[in-house]
């Protein structure tokens, strides 16, 4: 199923999903970018946020090729970032110091440039005492250790930076959770009770992950992905946001494989969706543990 795209390619496709979105696209931003972190040897994800106060961008996420070593460093030398001595900056090479990255991804918006980089290492889980000890990780990281062990959380599989919002991303490998621990888990932080068909379509998770920043001990967001609910967020989204998830395009035989994400902070709850346009070797055996 992997498969290998050129940037024209690649750039054919976001403005034909960004069209979907009616979000303008422009070679300018994305150009750059796609150049800078061709070839793309592995997965390439489309995504967008629903609601009216996170809508307005389409995001991709592509795999770093082999050739770059240091996907940071990669950004700052084409000028998609700019150096820092904030803790964020340094991330990355903590990580890279100690677990065995599988593979690096990069996040830009087509219309808000580039985001994140991933750090990916499902093959050597982290636990919550392992990545409390990282120098540059946020404090709420071993702040809130107690509410990940309460609630079963301690398997990270990967770990966002988001270099522009400064904060982190954690994502833990889990095979469901009851919606009565999700519940939990949202009365603790504070949390609106959400509907119950929410917590059942959450329950059926594959990945939970937490929003994290340097300046608070608090848990800013919590996300629960899983294999796309369309019943379940049809009725709660823009109808530009069904058409995109029901019409990306994709270059794998068979149905286009897609995701949908419930998202809860104090700000409210919103939704996410993703959409597979290419699988990296790694992304495909590791969805085909978890979905079998």
């Amino acid at each position: 199923m992997p498969g290998t795209a050129g940037v024209e390619e690649v750039y054919a496709a976001i403005e034909e999903a960004a069209a979907l979105l009616n979000v303008p696209c422009s070679r300018d931003t994305v150009g750059p970018i796609l150049t800078a972190f061709a070839p793309f040897e592995g997965g390439v994800i489309f995504s967008a946020s629903a609601g009216e106060r996170h809508a307005g961008d389409l995001d991709l996420t592509i795999q770093v090729p082999r050739r770059i070593a240091d996907p940071y460093a990669h950004a700052l030398a084409n000028g998609f970032l700019e150096k820092t001595d904030h803790p964020v900056g340094s991330l990355l090479s903590d990580l890279h110091e100690r677990c065995s990255i599988d593979e690096y991804l990069i996040d830009f918006g087509v219309v808000g440039g580039f985001n994140k980089v991933y750090v990916h290492f499902p093959r050597d889980v982290q636990s919550v005492s392992q990545l409390a000890a990282v120098p540059s990780i946020p404090p709420a990281l071993a702040e809130n250790a107690g509410f990940f062990a309460r609630h079963g959380l301690d398997d990270v599989a990967m770990i966002a930076i988001d270099y522009r919002n400064r904060t982190t991303n954690l994502y833990f490998q889990v095979p469901g959770i009851e919606p009565k621990v999700i519940l939990s888990m949202l009365q603790e932080l504070g949390l609106p009770e959400p509907e119950q068909e929410l917590l059942e379509s959450a329950g059926k998770t594959f990945r939970v992950y937490v929003t994290l920043g340097w300046d608070s001990s608090k848990i800013e967001r919590i996300s629960f992905a899983r294999s796309l609910d369309l019943p379940v967020i049809q009725a709660r989204v823009e109808p530009e946001i069904k058409r995109f998830v029901t019409g990306t395009p994709y270059t794998y035989e068979g149905e286009r494989f897609s995701i949908s994400i419930v998202k809860w902070s104090p700000d409210g709850e919103w939704f996410n969706v993703g959409s597979y346009y290419q699988f990296g070797p790694l992304q495909w055996e590791v969805l085909r543990k978890i979905l079998r």
